[in-house]
């Protein structure tokens, strides 16, 4: 009963100030969604990483991925112990329309590219069609929808790294096995590549620029990769293994320094409004140093003190919080529209929530315990004496 009535009393007293005391849960709000929001970009340049298979391994040239591998690396990687399939890619480059309109464009061998990959689901149909025609591709679902493309619609690409007008036939249209499966990319035929660059750059044909490796167990990732790089170790193209996350945490290791700052900014955000919140909590206790006095000259313990100022805090940044939460869904949902294909998966994880749920809670306790402390402590007879 006690308790309850603490609680109605700290409810009572948070709106006393009421134009503070909304503006404090703004404060709050608006910081809490920043928080949640710059941590969704986190998890959003780490998405990849985190749904890449343990099964499947990425074999590059050792000096850069900008150099290409012979295609004659593939047979003796098929022979290796453990490998179930071999799949091949190359980065195409291409312009559709202008260079703002950018999307993945990969030339692969079609035959075993979507066995390697089973989380691009294309319907059979479709997939013998893309088989059967040269100048087929499959695109994925989000840039077919961005570009109105149908199965059947003709694409024209203009060649950067492979110089030309490039025509091809929609056969496809990939979906991905969940949410987190990336459906912005433009696959066609690798034969098709090779064929035009003998033709245009001999000395570039016959190569490719990554070879994707399947393994029966992906728990002989660490010795096939080995055996791998051993295999072509003093060759004239020696190669560098290594799993599908690793090879992705490589392009997100450009970026490390900004993650890093994202996260110190989002948690200084936090930090920020924790001094403007206990700057309220002082202000409020100062301002009621008489009223606390009478409580305690009444019988009240010094612990029931603290416990209404701590509770009126909590309260403060509870419900900030839960509207600092509720805002940061909208304001995700416009982030990723603005931010075009920037990011594959944009969504706001449950342990975002639930950090930023403490967060909100961490402020209201630490804002509360010096104000409480010492209106808890205060001598009746000082604290009746004081002018506020």
């Amino acid at each position: 009963m006690h308790i309850w009535y603490i609680l109605r009393l700290a409810v009572k007293n948070m709106w006393r100030h009421w134009l503070r005391t909304a503006l404090t849960m703004v404060g709050i709000a608006v910081a809490i969604a920043a928080f949640g929001l710059l941590q969704t970009v986190v998890d959003a340049w780490l998405a990849g990483v985190e749904t890449a298979s343990s099964a499947r391994l990425i074999t590059r040239n050792k000096v850069s991925l900008t150099f290409p591998l012979p295609v004659t690396h593939i047979e003796s990687l098929r022979r290796i112990k453990g490998v179930q399939s071999v799949s091949w890619a190359n980065w195409f480059g291409g312009i559709y329309i202008d260079e703002r309109r950018f999307f993945p464009q990969f030339a692969v061998d079609a035959r075993s590219y979507f066995h390697v990959y089973p989380e691009y689901e294309v319907p059979e149909h479709e997939m013998a069609e893309f088989l059967r025609d040269q100048r087929g591709v499959v695109v994925g679902r989000k840039v077919a929808s961005d570009y109105g493309w149908r199965v059947g619609d003709q694409v024209a690409l203009k060649g950067t790294i492979y110089p030309g007008a490039w025509s091809f036939t929609v056969r496809g249209i990939y979906h991905g096995a969940d949410s987190k499966v990336d459906e912005t990319q433009f696959l066609f035929h690798w034969d098709y590549l090779n064929e035009m660059v003998k033709s245009l750059l001999p000395s570039r044909a016959d190569k490719v620029g990554a070879i994707i490796v399947y393994l029966e167990n992906p728990a002989m990732a660490a010795s096939v990769a080995t055996e791998i790089d051993e295999t072509f170790r003093n060759s004239l193209a020696e190669t560098l293994t290594e799993t599908q996350k690793s090879f992705q945490l490589g392009f997100v290791a450009m970026v490390d320094t900004i993650l890093t700052t994202i996260q110190v900014v989002s948690f200084a955000v936090i930090l920020i409004i924790m001094a403007v919140m206990a700057n309220t909590m002082v202000m409020t206790a100062r301002e009621r140093s008489r009223e606390y006095a009478t409580l305690k000259a009444l019988g009240f313990h010094d612990r029931s003190v603290f416990g209404l100022i701590l509770a009126e805090s909590l309260l403060i940044a509870g419900v900030g919080g839960a509207i600092g939460v509720a805002w940061c869904f909208p304001l995700a949902q416009l982030f990723h529209e603005a931010s075009g294909r920037m990011f594959l998966v944009f969504e706001i994880s449950s342990t975002t929530v639930v950090l930023q749920l403490a967060g909100a809670a961490l402020v209201g306790v630490v804002a509360a315990l010096y104000p409480a402390w010492a209106s808890s402590r205060i001598r009746v007879v000082d604290g009746l004496r004081a002018v506020t």
